[in-house]
């Protein structure tokens, strides 16, 4: 007996499709990363790692720009300092803050991921073509966009009669 119509197609599914692109870039990157000597970082830490910049970047632009909660960002941090990747120090705009910085080896594992990066976007643009794959970029992050909208007006409530 069935429960009624089957389920999503998964070939089309929004949300399935972004969740195999992202752990099969994901995976690529950090078993790169672990060969290249970066074993001690994981998927996790890409929320920080991802957005870190070489003159630093507080943890609430972090948060923001990764979509992740505070609480999250700072255990990763704490995580990535440990580790020897960032250092906490006072942003000089504002001394009552804090900028999570890279070290030189957060600074060379930046190097190493936007170089892996660079070149799994070129082996897809190859494969596309150029026109297609940068047609395809500007689409998937007009998609982002849109769904972190509706994202924020879920939890807002704004979106409700």
């Amino acid at each position: 007996m069935s429960d009624g119509p089957g389920r999503r197609d998964e070939a089309t599914d929004i949300g399935v499709l972004a969740g195999r692109l992202l752990f099969s870039v994901q995976g690529e990157l950090y078993t790169r990363l672990h060969r290249a000597g970066f074993d001690d970082i994981a998927p996790r830490h890409g929320a920080v790692l991802a957005y870190l910049q070489v003159d630093g970047i507080r943890a609430t632009d972090l948060a923001r720009l990764s979509g992740q909660h505070k609480q999250v960002i700072g255990k990763s941090v704490d995580e990535l300092e440990e580790f020897g990747y960032v250092e906490r120090r006072p942003d000089p705009a504002d001394r009552r803050a804090k900028l999570v910085v890279p070290t030189a080896r957060g600074r060379k594992q930046m190097r190493t991921a936007d170089a892996i990066m660079a070149e799994i976007a070129d082996r897809h643009r190859q494969a596309l073509g150029a026109p297609s794959y940068d047609r395809f970029m500007a689409e998937l992050g007009a998609v982002v966009d849109l769904q972190r909208a509706a994202l924020r007006e879920t939890v807002t409530g704004s979106d409700q009669d």
